[in-house]
């Protein structure tokens, strides 16, 4: 069963030509038994189902006898019609497929005398109707896992008669014993060129290989063995004639075919198992012929006149686009008041205009973008200090002088007192304020109402000639602090949006014309240009400012300084996702001693003369990004 030897040509070839067709393959359409039926009755759809083989769906139509069908595009989806025919009433009305998958659901209704069949199929996804017998086959392909990309769609496309070669082959893939369906709407993808032209698309060739060798043999009898061997009818033109001479090895039939009609300048057109072999300029001018017969079929159609709203869009701006598809017996206008265009051209031009109209007239997705702004600072100080000091008298006015020429009066008092803002209180249980601590050591912390505590404590002699006065202080303060801004904006895509919100401060300048009086802003900003992409994701150009003034810090004038915070990116971010898109983190720490020299270096004893001061401060800004698109059903394709 590898091949064919040469030697049984001669013997095998006056008996295998017989002018037969294999009974599972599919008359023309144009058959009476065809379209209506044997006895010229209609057919009966019994039943629908929908499998998967190969990585291809298929949906399955079961009639009672071979039926006539088309394909046509009705509001934007292909719907197959079968006329004379009759829906069984046990048929399903919808049948689901795969949620997934390539086919998602098959819909069947009855309209008349005419049964249609809708398939809602995954994007992406090409169909191929072919009958076998009494079924007829719609075969979808497509990558499954490529379904939920979003893809580009055909909505015209140019009429060549350069394709139905390919829908064949895939055809002649699905079954062994099945045909194209030779109807009015099938014919427009079976081509008139021939395989042979110059420019030609590869094709593989996978038929059955043989072996073959001849000497000057009849071309006839050669195409009538391949036709035997490849299963194929074959049907030779009156004025193909000549010899060939030819060695063929371990080849497929089909491009044996194919070399033997390239030797002999001819041509071939094929439609499902029939093949026409004729001369290439025989088949070229055919060609010529059919598509002049197209072009005069377009220029005598009628004129039709359409009007077509337009919703979401422009009219004028989508005017240019429509006048591409138009031929030049077309035309388009535009009415501004109704938004409304006005076209004429022929049926199949206007199909085709409208198509593309309620391709482009789609609803602008609208973006909602928050942002969210988060400050959290927290503050640490704590300040120890010491006071002390007293006095010392040694004299005779107080009865204890020294008994010494000199010296015989001796005094000391501490010296590091300011009476007017040296802090006293809780020295004396009798007043807050003590007119001479005598402070030796005057390092207090800053204590007072809401901060710190202090503790004094007063020591002296019964006759008031030795005195000791001590006080202590200490403060601590902790503090937390969360702001959070929440700017929010809606605006259509690729439309720049900015809200904000604060306020102005005034500042005086001084020049030549005198003092004038200006203004500063200082405010919550958000600027944002969103655009959308075709997978649902939000790309956009967002800006976020936020200014406020510190009064805490003033020029010499006392106006204030502005603290700035200020975030500027592109990033891209899917629906309803939330994105970090800046941050920053800021941490002080200070120590600080304040001591008296030489002896606050002395270990313990030295933190009777010192006065420690120590602050840790840390700041922590975030800013979030959220974009929502709010109508991404009615915008999204």
């Amino acid at each position: 069963m590898r091949a064919l030897s040469a030697t049984l040509f001669a013997v095998m070839l006056p008996a295998m030509w017989v002018d037969t067709v294999s009974a599972d393959v599919a008359p023309a359409a144009t058959d009476p038994a065809v379209a209506g039926g044997a006895n010229g009755e209609g057919s009966t759809l019994s039943g629908v189902t929908v499998e998967t083989r190969d990585g291809r769906d298929r949906v399955i139509l079961q009639f009672d006898r071979a039926s006539a069908f088309r394909v046509v595009q009705r509001g934007g989806e292909n719907v197959l019609e079968v006329r004379g025919a009759v829906l069984d009433p046990t048929v399903s009305h919808q049948t689901l497929g795969s949620s997934d998958g390539l086919v998602r659901r098959v819909r069947v209704e009855q309209t008349g005398d005419t049964v249609l069949v809708r398939v809602v199929r995954g994007p992406g996804v090409t169909g191929t109707a072919v009958r076998a017998g009494n079924r007829i086959l719609w075969v979808f392909s497509g990558d499954p896992a490529m379904q939920a990309r979003p893809r580009a769609r055909t909505v015209a496309r140019e009429r060549d008669f350069r394709e139905s070669e390919d829908v064949a082959r895939l055809a002649g893939d699905v079954e062994d014993d099945v045909s194209i369906a030779e109807t009015d709407e099938a014919a427009a993808f079976l081509t008139d060129v021939p395989l042979q032209v110059a420019g030609a698309r590869r094709r593989g060739y996978s038929g059955r290989r043989i072996d073959l060798d001849v000497l000057d043999a009849d071309i006839h009898n050669i195409l009538r063995l391949l036709a035997e061997v490849g299963g194929v009818n074959i049907i030779a033109a009156d004025n193909v004639t000549g010899q060939i001479t030819l060695r063929l090895l371990n080849v497929p039939w089909d491009q044996a075919l194919d070399v033997i009609l390239q030797a002999k300048g001819l041509g071939m057109v094929r439609r499902g198992n029939l093949i026409r072999v004729a001369p290439l300029s025989q088949l070229q001018a055919e060609r010529e012929a059919a598509i002049a017969r197209q072009r005069q079929t377009i220029e005598l159609a009628p004129i039709e006149t359409r009007l077509v709203p337009v919703s979401y869009a422009t009219a004028s701006e989508v005017a240019p686009r429509v006048s591409d598809l138009l031929s030049e017996r077309g035309s388009v206008s535009v009415d501004d008041r109704t938004n409304m265009m006005i076209v004429r051209d022929i049926e199949e031009n206007l199909d085709a205009v409208e198509e593309l109209i309620r391709s482009l007239d789609t609803q602008t997705p609208q973006v909602l973008i928050e942002a969210r702004i988060v400050e959290a600072s927290s503050q640490y100080s704590r300040d120890v200090g010491i006071q002390w000091g007293g006095d010392v008298s040694m004299s005779s006015s107080t009865g204890n002088p020294t008994g010494l020429v000199f010296p015989s009066n001796v005094g000391i008092a501490g010296g590091a007192t300011d009476a007017a803002g040296t802090p006293t209180a809780g020295l004396s249980p009798f007043s807050n304020t003590f007119a001479t601590p005598n402070y030796v050591v005057n390092l207090p912390a800053a204590v007072g109402t809401g901060a710190g505590g202090a503790l004094g404590m007063t020591l002296g002699s019964v006759g008031g000639n030795f005195n000791l006065n001590v006080r202590l202080s200490a403060a601590e303060a902790r503090g937390t602090v969360r702001i959070i801004s929440s700017p929010r904006i809606l605006t259509l895509d690729n439309h720049e949006a900015t809200i904000a919100q604060g306020t102005l401060i005034p500042y005086s300048v001084v020049s030549a014309q005198g003092v004038n009086t200006a203004f500063q802003e200082a405010k919550l900003e958000l600027n944002v240009r969103p655009h959308v992409t075709a997978d649902g994701s939000v790309s956009m150009h967002v800006r976020v400012t936020r200014d406020e003034p510190d009064f805490s810090r003033t020029s010499v004038r006392g106006d204030p300084t502005i603290l700035k915070r200020e975030a500027e990116t592109d990033l891209l971010i899917p629906d309803g996702h939330t994105a970090v898109i800046g941050g920053i983190y800021t941490r002080t720490t200070s120590r600080s001693i304040r001591q008296v020299p030489f002896f606050g270096d002395i270990p313990v004893l030295g933190v009777l003369f010192q006065n420690r001061q120590v602050r840790d401060d840390r700041n922590e800004l975030l800013i979030f990004i959220t974009p929502r698109i709010v109508n991404r059903a009615e915008s999204m394709p």
